[in-house]
Order: structure tokens, then sequence, then C-alpha cells
């Protein structure tokens, strides 16, 4: 999807929708502006619910003062101005008052941004702006402050955040990786102590293999093809809507039957993926014209070498990234279920992954579908893409579980007979 063809007030309405479905602000909270090539402001109206919003109700602030619309503009509409005033290289600005953002408000904090990659790349900078009255000129010029000092992230005192950006898809990606990270502290802080990165970690996840591989036109789509294409969406969506990853980070792929796979697209927003966006790879090139997951080789190496696993699932599900960017031990001897789908997790170090992918491609098999690398991400695989998908889901209810226990007292794991049961009882391998 190109939101560049979308009219601003249909933008406006599907990504405040997102936004709302997520739980990431209230009902009377919140607000969206895009600036479009005349100058007008496109802006979401005062005292409307969120929830119900159509493109009718968006009203456009012309420039000269001019409102049109059967509504009042928000009432944050002068820091709106302010941001675009102050930095014309911005045409969309996004607040919001997402719980965890609002955690960090009201300490007067900003979320640690290195506990994984992918955050510091999307949110390089992020300060605070002091509080004043909600709707005032002078919030308008605190805000504006910040952004002025070529900082697109704001911190709002006991208030939310404020984000700028030159298109509302990139204001959104950047609002939800910088919750993202602020949930993930939060939950971390509750289970153990925060690891940071390590020194070498932006250097060692750099990699442009993906975008350098040769290209090959395919001829025909099999029926199997076309299935595993249409069940990947099916899932990736969900496992959007689930929380299981952000707009653009996450990677599905599928093996199929010529030993050729599917895989997610790089940089391409996983809400509304469609089948043709997939990406085939074989033999080490891909379909023509497109950009697989900066994961395409870890994949590949994971199929190469494990012939029974059909699917990997590659992904940031909060509560289980908790464990992966603490010292905290994630047992899974919690319920027979949990046991029985995630056996021994493993957790690698993050040097490990990325200096030794072939030795973490050869970890799988049937006692260790899944494992953890530290401040990066976890990997389940599975026999077919919904056992996979089933694991990632239990993996994270798990970790949420165990994350909840905490202040009712400490969890009595699965003995080790009871352990043995489950294996004779479910046939478990290893």
């Amino acid at each position: 999807m190109n939101i560049q063809y979308i009219h601003p007030a249909d933008q406006l309405v599907m990504f405040m929708q997102r936004i709302y479905d997520k739980g990431l602000t209230t009902t009377s909270g919140g607000n969206l502006s895009i600036m479009d090539t005349d100058g007008n402001i496109w802006i979401t109206p005062a005292s409307v619910d969120k929830g119900t919003l159509s493109r009718r109700d968006i009203i456009c602030v012309r420039p000269d003062g001019t409102c049109e619309g059967p509504h009042k503009p928000s009432s944050e509409l002068p820091f709106h101005q302010s941001v675009y005033r102050l930095r014309p290289d911005l045409k969309a600005v996004l607040h919001a008052h997402p719980p965890a953002l609002v955690a960090f408000s009201i300490v007067r904090k900003v979320p640690d941004l290195d506990l994984i990659t992918s955050v510091r790349r999307v949110c390089p900078d992020v300060r605070i702006a002091k509080y004043d009255v909600p709707g005032s000129e002078a919030l308008g010029e605190k805000i504006g402050t910040v952004f002025a000092a070529g900082c697109d992230i704001a911190i709002l005192e006991n208030h939310g955040v404020c984000v700028g950006a030159p298109d509302m898809f990139t204001a959104f990606q950047r609002f939800e990786t910088l919750n993202y990270a602020a949930e993930l502290e939060i939950q971390a802080r509750r289970i153990g102590t925060v690891r940071a990165l390590p020194a070498e970690a932006y250097r060692l996840s750099e990699t442009n293999h993906h975008t350098k591989m040769d290209g090959f036109i395919p001829r025909s789509y099999s029926s199997e093809e076309l299935s595993a294409r249409r069940d990947m969406i099916t899932l990736i969506k969900r496992s959007y809507r689930m929380g299981l990853f952000t707009a653009t980070h996450g990677t599905y792929s599928v093996r199929l039957s010529d030993d050729s796979f599917l895989i997610t697209p790089f940089g391409r927003d996983r809400a509304y993926l469609e089948e043709e966006d997939l990406v085939r790879v074989k033999d080490d090139m891909k379909e023509l014209g497109k950009t697989p997951s900066r994961a395409v080789q870890l994949h590949a190496r994971i199929y190469r070498n494990n012939s029974g696993i059909r699917a990997i699932l590659q992904a940031h599900p909060v509560h289980a990234m908790a464990f992966a960017v603490t010292d905290a031990e994630f047992d899974p001897r919690t319920i027979p279920e949990s046991y029985v789908l995630l056996r021994d997790i493993r957790k690698l170090s993050y040097r490990q992954f990325y200096t030794g992918p072939e030795q973490t491609s050869r970890m799988f098999g049937p006692a260790v579908p899944a494992i953890m690398v530290e401040n990066d991400c976890v990997i389940v695989t599975g026999a077919s893409l919904l056992q996979a998908f089933d694991r990632l889901e239990v993996l994270e209810s798990t970790a949420h579980s165990i994350i909840d226990s905490g202040p009712l007292g400490k969890i009595v794991h699965i003995t080790s007979s009871e352990v043995e049961d489950l294996k004779i009882a479910f046939h478990l391998e290893g």
C-alpha cells in the first residue's frame, strides 16, 4: 500500500483507527494531522469518538486559518502548527496517550532506546518537552523547542507523546516502535536486571545481502505456493493484531516442496500485506523486483540444515522479549501445553547469533523448536506454519503468565518425572 495515493482525510481515519484499536489512545484522547502540498492542515476533530471516526469528521485548516468541516479542530492544533512552522520537512504529526508512554511521561523519563537495535534505528532521538496546559500556545512553543532542535519525537511531561515525520506511516511507525520500547522496558524491569545491547551490536547486525540477491522471474504459481501465500497473510495479519510484532518488524517464512521458500518483504507494513507482497526465494535468488526480509540468509540456513522444519517465525512479542533483554530465566515447565509445544528453549547471546549463523541454524530440532536471542528476537519453528504460529502464541502467553505470577508467589514447575510422563504421552522426541 502506497499512502501517497490516499487522501489525507482517509489516512487520518485509517491510522487513528489502528491506534484506537490497539488500545494506544482513548475515545477523546489523541490527535493526528497531515499538511498537504498546498499548505492545508488536515486534522482530527475535537470531542468526536475516535472509535467511530469517519472521513466526514476530518477538519481542513487553510493557510489563512479558515476551518472547513462539521466540527472544531482538535484543541491541540496550536502545537501541530508550531511543529510545521519550525520543521517544514515534516508533513505529519501524531499525538496520543498510550499507557506505557504515559507512564514514562509522568515520571519524566525517556524509554531505553538501546534494548533492541530496531528501536534506535527507527527512533534515533527522543527528548522531553516541558509541561504546559493542553491546547495552549505555551505548550506549542515547548514542543516546538524540541522539534526545532532537530528531534522528531517528544515525550510530553505528564501528557503523552508527539511524533513528527515526512508522512503519516513513518509517524505511526516511530510511535509504535517507541511505545513497544516503553512496554518492553516496563515488562523487563518486572522480572530481572535489564541488559543493554552490546557495544558492537549495531555493527554486527548490519547486513545488505537481502538487497544484493540476484532476481528471477517465476514462470508459474503452483496451488501449493498460492495456498502458502494465503495462509501466511492470514496469520501475519493476525500476528500484527495480537501484538506479536510491529508494523515493519517480524519475519515469517514457509518452505515449499521444491525447497524454495516464501518470506515476508523488507520494510513493508505488516497490517496491509497482500499475497503478492511475499517474496519467493530459490537457490539464493529472490523474485525480481522484491526485497526479502534481512533475515533471509538465516532462514535459508535453517531450512538447509533441518529437513523437518517447514516454517520459521522470527518475532518480538513483548513479554517473551522481556526475558531476552534481562537475566531472567524462561522455563516453559508451567503447564503441560507450554512444555509440550516449547520443550527446551535455548537463549543465545547477541554476539553468538550474529557471528555464528551456521551454528545457530543447527541448534533447532525436535527438542529445541525455539530459541531466544538476547536483545534481538525469538525464533520459533514448526513442521507446518500453523504449528510454528501456535508455538509463537504459546511462547508469548507463557511468558505473560510467568511475569504475572511474580506478585502471587514462587512458581511451582512441573517436575522432571512429570516431564518424562509428558514425553511418553505425547510421543515427544529428544
